[in-house]
C-alpha cells in the first residue's frame, strides 16, 4: 500500500462526516488494505496512480468501493484524488455507534482546498442524524460546511432531519388530543 493510497482513503472518509469526531476514531491507526483488478502508478513525485476495476479499500469500519480511483499527487501529497464508480459507496462506523452511508456517482477530493465533492445522485447518511441528498454535495473539511444542490437540470436537494427522542413517547404535557 502506498502512502498516497492512506492519505486518499483518510481525505475521503473525512468527507463523509459532519465533524471530524464523528468518524470511528481508531479507524485511522488500523491497517488499510487496497485491492483492483488492475493498477498504473508512477512512483516519481507528480505522477498519476490510477486504479480501476473493483476497487475496494478497507481500513478498520471504513469500507470504500469504487469502480476506478485516480489519484493525483505532487510535492509528496496527494494533491487530488477522483473516485467513480455505478456508485461509488463508502460506509464507516462512528464512534456513537451508528454507521455513515454514502453514495455518488463521483467523488473529488481536493486536498488543496480541502474539499471534497460528490456528483451524481449523492446521498450521505447518518442514521439517527439525517441525511442528505442531491446531484451535488460539497463539504468543506476546514471549515466543516456542507453545501447541496439539485444540478443544473432543475434538481432539488433533499434534507432529512432526524428528532432526538426517537422512543415514541410523548412529550411531557402533550395530552395526545390535537
Amino acid at each position: 500500500m502506498t502512502r498516497t493510497t492512506a492519505k486518499l482513503v483518510l481525505a475521503v472518509a473525512a468527507v463523509c462526516f459532519a465533524h471530524a469526531a464523528v468518524a470511528k476514531s481508531s479507524d485511522r491507526r488500523q491497517t488499510m488494505r487496497v485491492q483492483a483488478d488492475r493498477s498504473d502508478c508512477v512512483v516519481t513525485d507528480g505522477g498519476p496512480c490510477v486504479l480501476t476495476g473493483n476497487v475496494h479499500i478497507v481500513q478498520g469500519s471504513l469500507v470504500i468501493e469504487a469502480a476506478r480511483a485516480d489519484i493525483r499527487q505532487g510535492d509528496g501529497d496527494i494533491q487530488s484524488a477522483r473516485l467513480t464508480g455505478s456508485p461509488v459507496k463508502l460506509r464507516q462506523e462512528m464512534d456513537n455507534g451508528g454507521t455513515m452511508n454514502a453514495t455518488a456517482a463521483q467523488v473529488d477530493y481536493d486536498l488543496r482546498q480541502d474539499t471534497v465533492v460528490f456528483t451524481g445522485g449523492a446521498v450521505v447518511q447518518q442514521p439517527g442524524r439525517g441525511s442528505i441528498a442531491g446531484e451535488r454535495i460539497v463539504y468543506n473539511m476546514r471549515t466543516g460546511q456542507v453545501q447541496g444542490g439539485g444540478g443544473e437540470n432543475g434538481g432539488r436537494v433533499t434534507l432529512q432531519f432526524e428528532p432526538r427522542n426517537r422512543t415514541g413517547e410523548r412529550d411531557a404535557g402533550d395530552d395526545g388530543n390535537d
